[in-house]
C-alpha cells in the first residue's frame, strides 16, 4: 500500500513540473511579442485588401498620354497596336470622282402615247368585241359600236348634198372639187359634223361610197397599243364625256427612278443611263428627259423621269427596274465617310502626326456622293487621316481628355480650325494681339499665316474665335476626387 501511494505522488509531481515548464514558455513568448494573441501561435496573419499599396513612379505616364507639345485629345497608339485592332489610315488627295448612282425605278407609259376614247354625244353600245384589258389592239382596229338619234340627220344631210353632184367631189374625201366654193363648204360642214359625233374618216368613206345609212358607229383604235382600261358593255347607256377605252403605245415608255436631293442634282437632262431587269438581268439604254424631277413629299425623293425604247414590250406599266446613272465629278479632296465623325454639330476626322500620334481635327464637308465626302476646309494635301476605326480612335481620344480633366480652356485655331490649349500656346509662343483680341494657335505655320493676313482669317471666321469668346471647359474631375477622399 505504501508503495501505490509513493508512484501517485511521483507521477503527480511530475505532471505538475511539466505544466509549469509549459507556462513559462508561453509567457516568455509573449514578452518578446506582446502585440500577438499567445493562444493563435500559429494563425497567419490578416491585412486588409485596401492596406495593400504598390509604389508608383510619378515620372511614368499612362501608355496612351499625348505629348505636352499636342492638341487636347490628341492619343498615341503604336502602329502594332493599330494593325492589330483594325485602325488603317489613308493620304488625302485631289481627285476626280467617278461614280454610279444606284436606284429602283418604276415603268410609266409615255403620256404622249396614252388614247382616251370618250363619248361626244348621249348613246348606248350596240356590241362589243374580243378586246380585254391588257388586249395588244392594232391600229383602226374595231373595238366596239354604238348608236345615237343624232346621226341621223347628220347622215342624211351628208348623203342628200353627196348625191346632187356625185362628179363633183371626192366621195369621202376632205376637199371638196365642186366648182362652187359654197357647195364645197357645204360638204365639208357635213362631215365635220359627222366626225365631232364620233364617225371615223374610215366609216365616212364607207358611208360615201355605198350612200346607205348606219344605225351603227364604229369605236376604232387610234394607234397600236395596250388596252389599258375599258368601260364599255353591250346595251351600255352612256353620257356625252364618257370614257369607253384608254389604249397605251408602249413601244416607247418613262422610268421614274427615285433619287435623293443630293444625288438628283448630278442628273442632268440628256445624261446617257442604263436600265436593268432585274428578274431577266436583260439591259437597255435609256436618256434622262429634259423634265425637271418632281419632289415626292410621301417618300421625301426626286423622281427623275428617264425615255427608252421598249423593244418587244419587255417593260409594262408598273413593273420595277434597276437604275444605273453614271456620273463624274470634278476633282476635289474626298474621304470615306467612315474617316469623318458627324456629331450634328461639328465633323471630326484623325490626321496622323507620326510616331502612332493621332490628333483630332475640325473639318468642313460638301458633297456625299456613295462611301465618299467632299472636305472643303480643315484638312491639307498629303496629310495621313484615319480611314477605318476611327470610332475606336474616338474612345481613345474622349478617355485622354478625361485622364487630363481638361482644366484649361480652349480656344480654336482661326487658320487651322483646331481646338487649342490657351496655357500650352501661350507658354510656346503661339499668341497674337490683334485689334485687342487675343487669337492661339496650334503651330508656328498657322501663326504666321495669321500674320500676314490676319483680315483674310477673321472673316471666314466670322470675326474669328478670340479666348474671350469660347466658353471655358473645365472639369471637376479635381474636386470629385477630393469630395472622394474627404467621403
Amino acid at each position: 500500500m505504501r508503495k501505490i501511494l509513493s508512484g501517485g505522488v511521483l507521477v503527480l509531481m511530475l505532471a505538475l513540473a511539466f505544466v509549469a515548464g509549459h507556462w513559462y514558455t508561453l509567457r516568455d513568448a509573449n514578452k518578446n511579442n506582446p502585440g500577438k494573441p499567445a493562444s493563435t501561435p500559429d494563425k497567419p496573419e490578416i491585412v486588409p485588401h485596401s492596406l495593400k499599396v504598390e509604389a508608383v513612379s510619378t515620372d511614368d505616364k499612362a501608355p496612351g498620354s499625348a505629348p505636352d507639345s499636342l492638341p487636347p485629345g490628341a492619343v498615341r497608339i503604336t502602329p502594332e497596336k493599330q494593325q492589330m485592332i483594325g485602325i488603317r489610315t489613308g493620304v488625302v488627295a485631289k481627285a476626280a470622282l467617278d461614280h454610279a448612282i444606284r436606284a429602283v425605278g418604276r415603268i410609266a407609259p409615255d403620256e404622249k402615247r396614252v388614247y382616251r376614247l370618250v363619248a361626244a354625244i348621249d348613246g348606248w353600245i350596240r356590241e362589243t368585241y374580243d378586246n380585254d384589258t391588257g388586249t395588244l389592239v392594232k391600229k383602226d382596229e374595231r373595238l366596239a359600236s354604238f348608236y345615237s338619234p343624232q346621226f341621223r340627220a347628220a347622215q342624211i344631210s351628208y348623203l342628200a348634198l353627196l348625191s346632187a353632184g356625185d362628179d363633183r367631189f371626192l366621195a369621202g374625201g376632205r376637199q371638196a372639187l365642186a366648182p362652187s366654193q359654197q357647195a364645197s363648204i357645204s360638204l365639208q360642214t357635213y362631215i365635220d359634223a359627222l366626225e365631232s359625233l364620233g364617225m371615223s374618216e374610215q366609216q365616212m368613206k364607207e358611208l360615201a361610197a355605198t350612200k346607205q345609212m348606219t344605225d351603227r358607229v364604229f369605236i376604232l383604235a387610234p394607234a397600236t397599243g395596250f388596252i389599258i382600261s375599258r368601260n364599255v358593255s353591250p346595251g351600255q347607256r352612256f353620257e356625252k364625256g364618257t370614257e369607253w377605252y384608254r389604249i397605251a403605245d408602249l413601244t416607247r415608255v418613262w422610268v421614274l427612278a427615285d433619287l435623293f436631293r443630293n444625288e438628283a442634282e448630278y442628273v442632268k437632262p440628256g445624261m446617257k443611263v442604263r436600265v436593268t431587269i432585274p428578274e431577266t438581268k436583260k439591259t437597255l439604254p435609256a436618256i434622262v428627259s429634259t423634265v425637271l424631277p418632281q419632289f415626292d413629299a410621301a417618300s421625301r425623293t426626286l423622281k427623275v423621269r428617264l425615255e427608252l425604247d421598249n423593244p418587244g414590250y419587255a417593260l409594262r406599266p408598273d413593273m420595277f427596274v434597276d437604275v444605273e446613272i453614271p456620273i463624274t465629278l470634278a476633282p476635289a479632296m474626298a474621304v470615306p465617310v467612315d474617316a469623318v465623325l458627324d456629331s450634328g454639330l461639328r465633323k471630326t476626322v484623325f490626321v496622323d502626326r507620326g510616331n502612332g500620334v493621332l490628333e483630332p481635327r475640325e473639318v468642313e464637308t460638301g458633297w456625299r456622293i456613295g462611301d465618299r465626302v467632299e472636305i472643303t476646309r480643315g484638312l491639307a494635301e498629303g496629310e495621313r487621316i484615319v480611314t477605318s476605326g476611327t470610332f475606336l480612335v474616338d474612345s481613345e481620344s474622349k478617355l485622354e481628355l478625361a485622364a487630363q480633366g481638361m482644366y484649361t480652356t480652349l480656344a480654336k485655331d482661326p487658320v487651322c480650325g483646331a481646338e487649342v490649349s490657351l496655357s500650352k500656346a501661350e507658354k510656346a509662343g503661339r499668341k497674337v494681339t490683334y485689334k485687342g483680341k487675343a487669337f492661339y494657335f496650334d503651330s508656328e505655320e498657322c501663326r504666321e499665316q495669321f500674320r500676314k493676313a490676319p483680315g483674310k482669317f477673321l472673316k471666314e471666321t466670322a470675326e474669328g474665335t478670340p479666348a474671350e469668346k469660347v466658353p471655358s471647359q473645365k472639369a471637376p474631375a479635381k474636386q470629385q476626387g477630393q469630395d472622394h477622399r474627404h467621403g
